[in-house]
């Protein structure tokens, strides 16, 4: 959740755009296909819509997709609403921020999430992509020590800091207290190696990297706030959806198809999930195993903005419009 930068602004100054495919019209081409600008962030649960892709799920649909890498959730959004791509990856706190300031966006599906039951997992951290590490021989034993501790993320207001956040407050301790520190992944684990940082917030692949260098998980703040559900989210500009729904539901039936087959298919899509990451297949084997929902509920949105209210990320929940998700 960034709030220092307008979303509109966002895009120009942060798109970056990478096209992993050419052209840039997204109407039918003379073989019947509708090109679709879809824009990815590069992480391990990509492989779900490089599966989708690959296995030919989009050209079952009639769809040309290519693919976009952006320099982050919040540029996306703003290059979705503003009509430079199609659809974005965004976890639903980015969402929720940009619907707070009147961003119109749709739900299209879901990218990435937690199974049902997956907080009772007697081993979270094969569930939980995220990580809050502390170094080894740290006197920190629970979150409520992070009081007036150094914390990395990878951006202020953002996923790590609120879900970090929330295992704080649950332990009774005040964030306010928090010296939230920003750093990219690479100079986090660096920092939480050399005990620069006192604790940091890492995803996979640098969760499993940091727990073989000799650092300890102290919690996994990713279920811990959502719970299960999607969490990651293909989503759209509301002129967008309204001006290619069949394109948009085509899209729609091949991302779950694509999900049910990662699921099904775990080593595959981990391989897929090393060579997206450029990490080693066996540090991406030892950490969370990802899971793709077939899926977008109401209530998994709501839960997270009625939580980022609480929490006081927003100063009130967000009305969520009625047709916020594109019906399955």
């Amino acid at each position: 959740m960034r709030r220092s930068i307008p979303l509109a602004f966002a895009a120009v100054i942060s798109l970056g755009l990478t096209a992993c495919g050419g052209g840039q019209s997204s109407a039918p081409e003379a073989g019947g296909e509708a090109t679709l600008k879809v824009g990815t962030i590069g992480i391990g649960s990509d492989a779900a819509i490089r599966l989708a892709s690959d296995k030919g799920y989009f050209k079952e649909q009639g769809l040309n997709v290519e693919f976009s890498v952006i320099a982050n959730p919040p540029a996306g959004i703003a290059a979705a609403q503003s009509g430079q791509l199609d659809l974005t990856y965004a976890p639903s706190i980015p969402v929720l921020n940009a619907l707070s300031q009147n961003v119109p966006l749709k739900i299209v599906a879901a990218a990435d999430g937690y199974e049902e039951g997956a907080a009772n997992s007697a081993d979270l951290n094969r569930v939980d992509d995220t990580g809050l590490l502390v170094p080894k021989g740290s006197d920190v034993t629970r979150p409520k020590d992070l009081e007036g501790k150094s914390v990395s993320v990878p951006a202020r207001k953002a996923q790590m800091e609120v879900t970090v956040t929330k295992l704080i407050k649950d332990d009774g301790g005040d964030p306010a207290k928090v010296n939230w520190m920003v750093l990219d992944p690479s100079s986090a684990l660096q920092s939480l190696n050399s005990s620069r940082v006192d604790a940091a917030s890492l995803i996979a692949p640098f969760t499993s990297q940091a727990v073989s260098d000799g650092n300890r998980l102290l919690a996994s703040p990713g279920i811990n706030f959502f719970k299960e559900g999607a969490v990651g989210l293909w989503v759209a500009g509301a002129n967008t959806v309204n001006s290619k729904q069949d394109q948009m539901k085509k899209f729609q039936e091949a991302i779950y198809k694509a999900n049910a087959y990662a699921n099904a298919n775990l080593e595959e899509a981990q391989q897929l999930s090393a060579e997206i990451t450029k990490t080693p297949l066996e540090t991406v084997k030892a950490g969370a195993e990802n899971y793709w929902p077939e899926s977008v509920e109401q209530e998994d949105i709501e839960r997270t903005n009625q939580a980022l209210a609480e929490l006081g990320f927003l100063k009130e929940p967000v009305k969520l419009p009625a047709d916020l998700i594109l019906e399955d």
